[in-house]
């Protein structure tokens, strides 16, 4: 009788067993791929904006690899007898222009790694090359330099081309340069595998937010355009065939305000790529409209249950003919080109970190692919470092903070005010002199007082 009721408490425990496992192996396929990743951050934001260097925005930030003292461009490589040099500058209120930077502006200013044909390439292309040697500082971003107190400045991130916002956005969603021209080919671009192709496979959600779309503008507008449309040249899918005819890809392509709605419904896709059409802080624009959007985006995904789970990383296309002192590597024909700034914003992000890690814009595929267990989709992407450093997942994410966009003064150095040196020293020399004189007035008392007594010795002899 005892075996019997062991042999159904036995059987009912493997059938609860069963049903246990059966609810767990239920659980995990209903577990969405996009929730199984090797790291805390299920949503990664990218904004890409244009045509600055790391030197431009922060080569005076302290403690990063910013300009270097007594750095001169010469004006002219030519001309032997001009011996004339550019130093870097504030530009302030200085009117600026979109300067040259095209392939051959960037040889010239490469200059076979030397970093000095930066003044003299623009003169040669009829445009005032001393502007390439103006910087922005905390006065002109204060927004900018207040995130890299807070969360962490990358100061080794490299454009993936030499040339062309073209080339670097198909580096940032391919991981390839395209056709390997900086210009879109009249039938778009073909056979070309995409990081939202992979994630589409996987049924992990993706989205790319345009400010401002334009539904109807895409690579097959130009036969009847004079001139590229920034939102053509700037959004790589809308020069993929796939991505404008199948209704699920083209659906994915939306204005930015579905980034809000989804923030505020919970729907936030894993993966999100951002345009900030008409606030890209292209020159001639004002940096002060790429903040201002870029806070908006920030504070409301902080504000959000998705902020736990988040990293926003700021980064930049290309150099725009902008100075940087920084000689890129070459690792293939291709690129790396000049160093862009690159600011990444995470509950888990390292507190006024400042990361020297090489990365260029594959790194963020790279990443993507790590987190979600994505094959490469090129060589780039397979060999670019990744930006993990810049975490800290040891560590309970971080609370949103308010990041102002008013920069606060630097604290003041603490050395001793001259007046207090100088006081203490005359305070000093006062006492000195005051003993000094006590010492002899002390002095006197005792030669007065040894003669005296001399003289009642010599009355007493007598």
């Amino acid at each position: 009788m005892i075996c019997r009721n062991k042999s159904r408490d036995d059987l009912s425990k493997l059938i609860l067993r069963l049903f246990i496992a059966c609810l767990g192996a239920l659980s995990v396929a209903a577990t969405s791929p996009e929730q199984v990743t090797n790291t805390p951050i299920h949503h990664i934001i990218v904004v890409m904006q244009q045509n600055h260097t790391f030197d431009n925005y922060f080569g005076t930030y302290p403690n990063a690899n910013g300009i270097p003292p007594d750095t001169c461009i010469p004006i002219s490589l030519s001309d032997r007898r001009n011996s004339a040099c550019i130093s870097p500058f504030h530009i302030g209120t200085q009117p600026i222009v979109d300067l040259n930077h095209s392939g051959h502006t960037f040889e010239a200013q490469y200059g076979n790694g030397d970093m000095n044909g930066f003044v003299d390439a623009l003169f040669k292309r009829n445009q005032d090359g001393t502007l390439a040697m103006g910087y922005f500082d905390d006065r002109d971003l204060p927004y900018y330099w207040n995130l890299a107190d807070e969360f962490v400045l990358f100061d080794h991130y490299f454009s993936s081309a030499h040339d062309g916002s073209i080339k670097n956005r198909m580096y940032w969603v391919s991981g390839t340069p395209g056709n390997g021209i900086n210009r879109i080919p009249s039938g778009g671009f073909h056979g070309i595998p995409t990081i939202f192709d992979r994630l589409q496979e996987r049924g992990i959600s993706w989205k790319f937010y345009i400010n401002n779309y334009d539904p109807k503008l895409n690579y097959r507008s130009l036969k009847e355009l004079d001139q590229l449309p920034p939102q053509i040249q700037w959004v790589p899918l809308l020069s993929f065939d796939r991505f404008l005819d199948d209704p699920d890809l083209a659906s994915r392509i939306v204005d930015l305000e579905e980034y809000f709605t989804d923030l505020h419904n919970g729907t936030l896709p894993a993966v999100s790529y951002v345009l900030l059409l008409g606030a890209t802080e292209h020159p001639i624009a004002d940096a002060r409209l790429g903040q201002r959007k870029n806070k908006e985006m920030i504070q409301a995904l902080m504000q959000s249950d998705e902020w736990k789970s988040s990293a926003f990383l700021i980064t930049y296309d290309d150099w725009g003919g902008w100075y940087d002192h920084v000689p890129p590597p070459q690792v293939d024909k291709y690129g790396y080109g000049f160093r862009v700034p690159a600011l990444l914003i995470s509950p888990y992000a390292r507190k006024g970190h400042i990361d020297h890690t090489q990365l260029d814009h594959t790194s963020v595929l790279k990443f993507i692919e790590t987190n979600w267990n994505i094959p490469a989709l090129a060589e780039r992407d397979a060999r670019a470092n990744n930006f993990l450093s810049a975490f800290d997942f040891s560590s309970a994410p971080r609370d949103p903070v308010f990041v102002s966009s008013v920069r606060k003064a630097p604290e003041p150095r603490v050395e001793p005010r001259r007046i207090v040196i100088y006081v203490a020293y005359g305070s000093a020399m006062i006492f000195a002199v005051l003993i000094l004189v006590r010492a002899g007035n002390t002095t006197k008392k005792l030669l007065k007082h040894s003669s005296s007594f001399a003289g009642s010795q010599e009355e007493s002899e007598t």
